[in-house]
């Protein structure tokens, strides 16, 4: 069982901590349960419970109106009508209460409406992005629920994957030809996975090398393959070194390539070597991809 701090509550539903407290005084929901310190906490029924009320909420029933429902009734509330209506947060909602029970059948079929609906570039720039930003892992830094991590990156990185593979081969290019990698103990792969995907969706030449990858490789490869860009993404930067050393490192290396780094480590680039171009959001990853 995970217990989830007031906080959690606050940072997954998009509602303050201060309103659900005056809700759970007011209202009575939403009560959390006590350890026997008397510390308050939230349990997985407890984090359904709200995801269903805040879902509710963000989509105009007003708060008086959902606490004069039950639980059941809140429950089947919250699967009725707003779909249509407000499609995206019911998916991140529907994404996330599979993700709590490690539903994988749940999820998938979730993930699976989403892609007809909205393809997959919409789908995870709209969806498995904030969903991944509610719970915290892989495109953030904190990882509110970790047992959670690996259940639904794989599924998404299949998912992605089958779609790479639907995409033509590209063997000769006038964009791009990129190098994609994580630096070594990097293993949060998804994102440059989905960077992958856009590059190969819009013609560039790209030499997938995947996660946890030494620059040793990457020089061996040098030696028999030509190839103008090199890119990395670094999230939680566990190599034992500053951001800022490695990009220096990894610019002088290869003075030839033009370097390009993504991720959130890109925060901490204080000085840009001549070689190298940071990308620092979303937009300007898709806009690097199309170029």
């Amino acid at each position: 069982m995970n217990q989830f701090t007031i906080k959690d509550i606050e940072n997954l539903s998009g509602i303050k901590a201060h309103t659900w407290r005056i809700w759970e005084q007011r209202y009575g929901i939403a009560v959390p349960q006590r350890r026997d310190s008397n510390h308050r906490f939230y349990d997985n029924e407890n984090l359904k419970h709200i995801l269903r009320i805040s879902y509710l909420y963000h989509g105009g029933l007003k708060i008086s109106k959902i606490a004069s429902l039950n639980r059941d009734e809140i429950r089947l509330k919250a699967l009725e009508g707003l779909p249509r209506e407000n499609g995206n947060e019911y998916y991140i909602k529907e994404l996330l209460e599979a993700s709590i029970d490690l539903d994988e059948e749940s999820f998938e079929r979730t993930f699976q409406e989403a892609l007809k609906r909205l393809g997959v570039e919409e789908t995870i720039l709209k969806i498995i992005h904030a969903f991944q930003d509610k719970i915290g892992v892989l495109w953030l830094t904190d990882h509110v629920i970790p047992a959670q991590e690996h259940f639904t990156s794989n599924i998404i990185a299949r998912k992605l994957f089958v779609a790479i593979d639907n995409l033509q081969l590209i063997k000769e290019t006038t964009k791009k030809d990129i190098l994609l990698f994580t630096p070594e103990k990097e293993h949060h792969e998804l994102p440059l996975q989905f960077i992958y995907y856009l590059l190969k969706k819009n013609k560039n030449k790209v030499a997938y090398f995947g996660s946890n990858v030494s620059l040793d490789s990457i020089d061996t490869y040098r030696q028999t393959k030509s190839f103008k860009y090199i890119l990395f993404h670094l999230v939680t930067n566990l190599t034992n070194k500053h951001a800022q050393d490695y990009v220096e490192e990894i610019a002088k290396r290869f003075p030839e390539k033009q370097i390009v780094m993504s991720g959130i480590q890109v925060q901490q680039i204080i000085r840009v070597p001549p070689n190298v171009q940071l990308l620092r959001s979303m937009d300007e990853i898709i806009k690097f991809t199309e170029e």
